[in-house]
């Protein structure tokens, strides 16, 4: 880890212009920019809140900042892990031209879909106060699902760069397997009409654990219980522990594959 330490402080500017190059490609030639990142998760969860408002709303009170909380978490996590994917094979004329700490790349994707993400707590927080949903100095904690679900994409992310090198077909396998696990995780609809067998299985996602400490905080105004943020911390972690080590023991080769 120290060596990882060291590289990050060596070459943080160029993590730096790469996070700022990766969200200025984002919004080439928009008319109005960086604003797209506020308004498109308004403009997903008006249109969420019309199609689904009907059927689950009279099961979830402030209904729009449900589905809003469940796309900004989800949003951080897909967009992190599917634009870490192609991180190394989208620099490969970099890579075999200078040397560069080749997570350097994928890090940079995850921490600008980091601060795309962040755009929308703006739009979250519009749409609490207009909702009337009430706050409470439980909004503090904020930051913490955010860190775990960052954690844990990042971790993901040098996984699947990693393995992408050599098995082109991975990306089209984890879209798939990514859209199985959106509709399992909760994000418009109420846990309660999954049947009471298979509910156990959502202790298993660590997706929807981080949404689930997120709108506790954001929604309803409690402070998660420490075994909830344990859990969710030791999930991020070791996710973050597993992909480096994994991409260690791999980049060595990559140079052969891109």
């Amino acid at each position: 880890m120290a060596i990882y330490w060291q590289n990050f402080i060596k070459y943080r500017y160029l993590l730096k212009e790469l996070v700022f190059n990766e969200i200025k490609l984002k919004y080439r030639r928009s008319v109005l920019g960086i604003v797209w990142s506020i308004l498109q998760p308004l403009m997903m969860m008006i249109v969420l809140t019309l199609v689904f408002s009907s059927v689950f709303k009279s099961d979830i009170p402030h209904f729009a900042v449900y589905v809003l909380t469940g796309r900004i978490i989800w949003d951080l996590f897909s967009q992190s892990t599917i634009q870490s994917m192609n991180a190394i094979v989208d620099n490969a004329s970099l890579i075999k031209k200078m040397y560069v700490p080749k997570y350097i790349f994928v890090l940079s994707k995850t921490i600008s879909s980091l601060a795309n993400v962040l755009f929308s707590i703006v739009a979250l927080f519009l749409v609490i106060l207009l909702t009337g949903v009430k706050l409470t100095p439980a909004i503090l904690l904020l930051p913490l699902p955010i860190l775990y679900t960052f954690l844990f994409a990042t971790g993901l992310g040098l996984l699947l760069s990693a393995y992408n090198v050599f098995f082109r077909d991975l990306g089209y396998l984890y879209e798939v397997f990514l859209t199985a696990w959106m509709y399992f995780t909760a994000l418009f609809y109420p846990v309660s009409i999954i049947p009471t067998e298979l509910r156990f299985l959502l202790d298993f996602n660590p997706v929807y654990q981080m949404l689930k400490i997120f709108r506790d905080i954001t929604m309803y105004g409690t402070v998660p219980g420490l075994e909830q943020h344990l859990i969710c911390l030791l999930i991020g972690s070791v996710s973050l522990v597993i992909g480096l080590y994994a991409f260690n023991k791999k980049q060595d080769k990559f140079i052969l594959y891109i």
